[in-house]
């Protein structure tokens, strides 16, 4: 048992860093959207919750510190859409892998407020609600423990997987950007070498003409010489 805990709290690091989560507070002035974006892949489950800071406690918010929230997919399907919101949640299956972006839009406003937003972004295994679980089911502790491992270990296999297919979309993307390099160099060397042909063609012409103009003076001028003295 000595050895097993060790390794136990390893994995579990292990699998919190393999999973995502991002805790934020930022500001939004009116008339100003700000996206975060959340690579996320396929089949992974992502849960957010957001509200603004209600500057007078006890007061409710006004129209202009409401919120207008998208949140899209890469190819620009939308998961979840909000409307002059206070505060709001969303949670879904990513039913595609990409970079995931979560809009904020502040209305326009004259004089211009700024809202302050609190925004939690949980991906992958920090997604779960393990105290809903260790309700519902009514397990033990250890048995709760060992469950999130299973799911942790889960995690990192299938985190595993998605960056070796990253890996060789972004290997078979070098190999395509060589490629078009090396034709786009032969390209280039093969305009050079033309325009060094034509110029070189072009001189050669040129003094070709130049030198016979200039011994046809020359002979036009021996003769004018001789019928002078003659």
């Amino acid at each position: 048992m000595v050895r097993f805990f060790p390794a136990f709290q390893l994995l579990v690091l292990i699998g919190f860093l393999s999973s995502r989560s991002e805790s934020l507070r930022f500001d939004l002035q009116s008339g100003h959207t700000k996206c975060i974006s959340e690579d996320i892949k396929q089949n992974a489950m992502t849960v957010g919750k957001y509200h603004v800071v209600n500057p007078n406690e006890g007061q409710p918010l006004t129209d202009e510190r409401k919120l207008i929230v998208r949140v899209t997919s890469a190819t620009g399907n939308t998961y979840h859409y909000s409307d002059k919101v206070e505060s709001g949640q969303f949670g879904f299956v990513a039913a595609e892998a990409g970079d995931f972006m979560a809009c904020f839009w502040a209305p326009d406003h004259q004089p211009q407020v700024t809202l302050s937003v609190d925004f939690d972004w949980r991906t992958g295994v920090a997604a779960k609600d393990w105290s809903n679980v260790a309700k519902k089911g009514s397990v033990e502790v250890m048995e709760l423990e060992l469950q999130k491992l299973f799911e942790t270990a889960n995690s990192i296999q299938e985190e595993m997987y998605y960056l070796r297919e990253r890996e060789e979309e972004m290997q078979d993307l070098n190999r395509s950007t060589n490629t078009k390099m090396a034709w786009l160099s032969l390209l280039s060397l093969f305009v050079c070498l033309s325009v060094v042909g034509l110029q070189i063609w072009h001189l050669k012409t040129f003094f070709e003409k130049k030198s016979s103009f200039d011994f046809s003076l020359l002979e036009q001028s021996d003769l004018f010489l001789s019928c002078k003295l003659s």
